[in-house]
């Protein structure tokens, strides 16, 4: 049983000087160890991109994941947090524990087959234009792997897998770590799918979403217009004064919105209508203070519509806090293995998706290298957030999609569903891998991202989740 240390006394700067270097990574040892299952990282993500599962759905993608980690002798509990598809599957005993967070939901209303040209797949509403059915598989693979070097090794330390649903605006993870399943992790781990390769210290932005639904009265609308108060000019009058917002509020803050329900005839005064909007800014007081902003323009919007609003918030999540001490490590051990090598085949298939994207920037070929390591704002956001508040956590990017695809497009679900996107969740896979052994062997690391993690979240925190204490939303994508 490794014994806690006290480090409250110790300033990081003093911690961090005193880290002997670190050891040489084992990427030699990550790569065999994830290689020995060559076939597993692409089943998984190949039928995790077929079913395409949007959040608080994914049964099929749950229940695969459980079942392949099970038959790896993980410990499963399944139905976590008050969370059908969420589950922590665990192998090993004692400290330190290592965490993996694995996610599986698609995004509704896109989709694609695996093609490079434009081709919608028939009878499916959604498509993996994150690349989650990747995060998902390359993690199990991981924990997999690692499992195995625990076992091989004769290693104390425990390597728990968090299968986190609804990401996509359903903040799954928030769920999680409100219900305290975090509090006994040393370090999580987390890696997402992208066009570079990259293991930067990028934070992301606090958000919070919800539906604000108008409620008016329905009449003829040519007929009796006099007795119609209509929900539609509610939702319009709100976003009106909200794109006014845009102007006022702090240059690094988002928001936007759809309007999900606007009536369903012309010349019928509709007495329904909603309209949902995300709110981001770099910390949580600023989405806070946006937001009850939203709040005035939806109750002045109703005042001056004569009708009535209520609304339902859907998500929130906090920023990611970064942790440098661990970031700097996972650089070095996604250096060691480099960047992605494309066939022919891929190259082709790369060529032709290039000629579709809107990036003057792009550049084919840069696949091969590893971003810069920098400390930086990204604009996104991610429940990742709260579990990096919770425990040190750290993540990396891999070159999943062709360079200058964007997220959320056609293009990164078409390349989530071939080799392109497969070699990058094996990528990821191995250097979380090299990342989980590191962390092992190297009780001073441990200790020193723990030190920085209490001298960031500071002596007096308190965690504040920012979707309230609403229950799991399961019928969101409903």
């Amino acid at each position: 049983m490794r014994l806690p240390r006290t480090l409250a006394s110790f300033s990081l700067a003093a911690t961090l000087s005193a880290l002997p270097a670190l050891a040489d990574p084992s990427t030699d040892t990550a790569s065999s160890l994830v290689e020995d299952r060559p076939q597993l990282t692409q089943e998984l993500a190949e039928k995790l991109w077929d079913w395409a599962e949007v959040g608080y759905q994914e049964t099929k993608s749950s229940q695969l994941l459980q079942d392949t980690l099970s038959l790896e002798e993980f410990r499963i509990e399944a139905g976590v947090a008050g969370i059908p598809t969420a589950f922590i599957a665990e192998y090993g005993s004692g400290e330190p524990v290592i965490a993996i967070l694995a996610e599986y939901d698609a995004l509704p209303g896109i989709n694609q087959t695996a093609s490079p040209e434009r081709e919608q797949r028939e009878n499916v509403g959604a498509g993996h234009a994150c690349g989650h059915n990747l995060f998902g598989a390359g993690s199990v693979a991981a924990a997999i792997a690692i499992r195995h070097w625990l076992e091989d090794t004769g290693t104390e330390g425990t390597i728990r897998l968090y299968g986190t649903p609804a990401e996509e605006g359903g903040s799954g993870k928030v769920y999680m770590v409100r219900a305290g399943l975090f509090d006994d992790v040393d370090i999580a781990m987390h890696w997402h799918a992208d066009d570079v390769n990259s293991a930067a210290a990028n934070t992301t932005l606090a958000n919070r979403s919800a539906k604000f639904r108008f409620h008016g009265i329905s009449a003829h609308a040519a007929g009796a217009p006099e007795r119609g108060r209509s929900a539609l000019d509610g939702v319009e009058a709100m976003n009106m004064m909200a794109n006014m917002m845009h102007e006022h509020i702090p240059q690094d803050a988002r928001m936007h919105y759809v309007i999900t329900s606007g009536g369903e005839a012309p010349n019928v005064v509709p007495d329904f209508a909603e309209v949902f909007y995300y709110v981001r800014h770099p910390d949580a007081d600023g989405v806070e203070a946006i937001w009850s902003r939203l709040e005035d323009a939806a109750r002045g919007a109703a005042m001056g519509t004569g009708t009535e609003v209520d609304w339902e918030v859907i998500h929130g999540n906090n920023p990611l806090l970064v942790n440098e001490t661990l970031a700097r490590m996972m650089d070095s051990k996604l250096r060691e293995f480099g960047g992605i090598t494309y066939t022919p085949q891929e190259q082709d298939f790369a060529e032709q998706i290039s000629q579709t994207l809107n990036d003057p920037n792009a550049r084919l070929g840069s696949q091969e290298e590893v971003q810069p390591y920098n400390v930086s704002l990204g604009y996104g956001s991610t429940d990742v957030g709260d579990v990096s508040y919770a425990a040190p956590t750290v993540g990396l990017r891999t070159a999943t999609w062709v360079p200058g695809t964007s997220a959320h497009s056609w293009q990164a679900v078409a390349a989530s569903g071939m080799s392109i996107g497969h070699k990058g969740a094996e990528l990821a896979a191995k250097t979380l891998t090299a990342a989980a052994i590191e962390l092992y062997e190297n009780e001073e690391l441990i200790d020193a991202a723990k030190a920085e993690f209490d001298e960031k979240r500071g002596p007096n925190y308190e965690y504040k989740s920012l979707l309230g204490d609403r229950d799991p939303p399961l019928d969101y994508r409903k």
